[in-house]
């Protein structure tokens, strides 16, 4: 088996997750013990007791999901139950999740950088009038005529037929009205507080790029598939400048989990809650061989 992981992004997350695993894994415990030490507020209590509307917010969600994923791993490597990991991807912050788990991070620089990722992105939220919406059984190039047309962005290319478009609120809404006559069968507005991987982030990448310049990059221990190509990324430099742009630019998802099986990967394991991933692997090509993992039950069957 040439094994895979996958990490969760934001969206994924649930009241409640990660409870098991602290009750049940030393090593999962102790990460999430080092978490509120470093970030210095408890994100253990919002993990596991909410409310929702706590851990949904951007600057607790996406340290709450890495954290999530990772206490995950350490929960399998304890048990004995990880075999060799050859690759590595994630879902915009879990590609962050994703480099921590190859070594380029240790755990708490790692959740350092996500943390102020997630800082950042929640202000440039805050800032503007932003919005999201799926576009659902479309080829690429017919949502870019979209895109074009309302001056918005496509976000995510998650997999065959699912689409995210990002941008300005009201541009994103006309999109949405005007989907149907443009022969577009199903666009739907989601519920999210901004406009993520958009030029509505641009203050937030720019302020990323200057804070990850403090930030140390080992080279990864194994592959890791970069949002921003869907294709491996390996110098520190290259994932640094991956990151930073990632923060406003399209999640190639589908790229990645193509490129992955192009580079070899027969199994994905997706550490986090939810099996979204699973789902869109699912979505991609039925034949993947992918399982989930979300809490201490799913370990130890």
């Amino acid at each position: 088996m040439a094994l895979a992981l996958l990490f969760a992004g934001q969206g994924a997350q649930k009241v409640g997750m990660g409870k098991s695993l602290y009750d049940n894994s030393a090593a999962a415990r102790a990460l999430y013990d080092e978490a509120n030490r470093v970030l210095g507020w408890d994100l253990t209590r919002i993990s596991f007791e909410g409310p929702d509307t706590e851990l949904t917010q951007t600057k607790v969600c996406q340290p709450a999901l890495f954290v999530h994923g990772l206490a995950l791993h350490a929960a399998l490597k304890e048990m004995g139950k990880l075999p060799e990991v050859k690759y590595a991807l994630g879902l915009s912050l879990g590609e962050i999740t994703a480099l921590t788990a190859a070594g380029v991070f240790d755990f708490a620089t790692g959740l350092r950088v996500v943390a102020e990722r997630g800082r950042l992105m929640q202000v440039a939220c805050e800032k503007t009038t932003g919005g999201m919406a799926a576009i659902v059984g479309e080829e690429r190039a017919k949502v870019q005529d979209l895109c074009r047309e309302f001056d918005v962005e496509a976000a995510n290319f998650n997999a065959p037929g699912q689409i995210i478009i990002s941008g300005e609120k009201a541009k994103i809404e006309a999109a949405v009205a005007a989907a149907k006559e443009r022969g577009i069968k199903k666009a739907m507005a989601l519920n999210v507080a901004g406009a993520y991987h958009s030029r509505l982030m641009e203050p937030a990448r720019a302020e990323f790029a200057a804070f990850l310049q403090k930030v140390s990059f080992a080279a990864p221990k194994f592959e890791v598939f970069t949002n921003t190509t869907g294709k491996a990324v390996s110098a520190p430099e290259d994932i640094r400048a991956a990151l930073v742009k990632q923060v406003v630019s399209s999640v190639l998802w589908e790229d990645c989990m193509q490129s992955a099986v192009a580079a070899g990967a027969t199994e994905f394991w997706e550490l986090g809650p939810g099996a979204v991933l699973a789902g869109l692997a699912r979505r991609t090509n039925k034949e993947w061989k992918v399982r989930s993992f979300a809490e201490f039950s799913d370990l130890a069957a």
